[in-house]
């Protein structure tokens, strides 16, 4: 993404900063992660770039200790996707961005579900999951991707009570 300042095209440094705590995150630091993302997300505002609110949303719901501060991270997240996909009819570079998130989107909701006990919306995202996993090509996020949906279903085949705690780290 490229924003225009005082006439010049400057890259949009959103994505790496995201990026940046996303790898403060996987290498431990789980506290300062969720602080420093929350400071991103008072910066770009619940009305900033829908892109932006949808990346953040996802990573930042990762962070959080109690499971339905997770589910609405979550919730935010695929909110800002459809406001994405929604904007246009012409397909842009975000639409299609939002398009191969979408898997991993429904899969997190269907596994916040699940660990709070809502087992039939846990399966109804665990479905919309696996339906938009079609737009995932072969390599090793849309293989791993597939693998935690496949991993999911079994758990909730086998789990009487559909409770199940998700992993901390997703795909």
């Amino acid at each position: 993404m490229v924003v225009e300042r005082q006439g010049h095209a400057v890259p949009d440094a959103v994505p790496t900063r995201i990026g940046q705590v996303v790898m403060l995150h996987h290498a431990g630091d789980r506290e300062e992660a969720r602080q420093r993302f929350l400071d991103l997300w008072a910066e770009i505002g619940e009305h900033g770039d829908p892109l932006h609110r949808c990346t953040l949303a996802h990573y930042l719901a990762d962070t959080q200790d109690d499971p339905a501060d997770e589910l609405a991270w979550d919730l935010r997240a695929l909110t800002a996707a459809e406001e994405v996909t929604d904007a246009g009819t012409t397909p842009g570079a975000g639409a299609l961005a939002v398009r191969a998130f979408y898997p991993s989107l429904h899969l997190n909701l269907a596994a916040d579900y699940a660990g709070l006990g809502h087992r039939d919306a846990a399966r109804a995202h665990l479905r919309r999951a696996r339906s938009a996993a079609t737009a995932l090509t072969d390599d090793p996020y849309g293989e791993g991707v597939r693998a935690a949906i496949s991993r999911l279903e079994s758990r909730l085949g086998e789990d009487g009570d559909g409770m199940w705690t998700p992993p901390r780290q997703r795909p």
